[in-house]
């Protein structure tokens, strides 16, 4: 016999029940505890100020003559700026990219043709290479040598002769006016 019971004018139940109200509102609860306690662990990993305040470094061009060369530290690496001569400008573009082992044109080295911006760590290993200072040996293209292991970079960082296998890289930069710069 089918059961049957006698029905006292009951509708159906509605399709969320407190049980599952219950259930939501704890799993918001948990899931926003869970984040407010996870927060000063993952905010401690951030960089600390005094890191970010290396994180981009402001050079004054004003004083650097033509022909002249400077380091600024930039993230812990030697940045070289080399106020370039017209006769490094035109050496450094008339250099054919089929001579060239990481081929790259100096016009895609540089924002203005005048103003060489690049990390002054050989490609090699990791040593700086000579060529900043008027009395260095700047190597059989003029630009820097690194006597480590004997590669020769031209007047664009463009690597030329040795076992270094790429150019000094270009750093992130750019002109905040026609005698200042910002590296980062």
């Amino acid at each position: 016999m089918a059961d049957t019971a006698p029905s006292h004018g009951t509708t159906a139940e509605p399709e969320g029940t407190r049980r599952d109200f219950l259930k939501l509102t704890t799993t918001a609860f948990a899931a926003v505890g869970g984040g407010a306690l996870a927060w000063p662990f993952i905010h401690q990993m951030n960089p600390a100020q005094d890191v970010l305040a290396l994180a981009s470094t402001d050079v004054d061009l004003a004083p650097i003559a033509e022909g002249q060369a400077i380091t600024v530290m930039w993230r812990g690496k030697p940045v070289f700026v080399r106020h370039r001569t017209a006769a490094e400008i035109e050496a450094a573009r008339a250099v054919p990219l089929s001579e060239l082992k990481d081929p790259q044109r100096d016009e895609q080295r540089v924002q203005r043709p005048q103003w060489l911006v690049m990390i002054g760590v050989c490609t090699h290993l990791g040593c700086v290479p000579l060529g900043q200072k008027p009395t260095d040996n700047k190597g059989n293209y003029n630009g820097w040598f690194c006597p480590c292991h004997g590669s020769h970079y031209d007047t664009s960082g463009r690597i030329r002769l040795g076992p270094a296998p790429s150019n000094l890289p270009i750093p992130p930069y750019e002109f905040r006016s026609d005698t200042q710069i910002r590296i980062g």
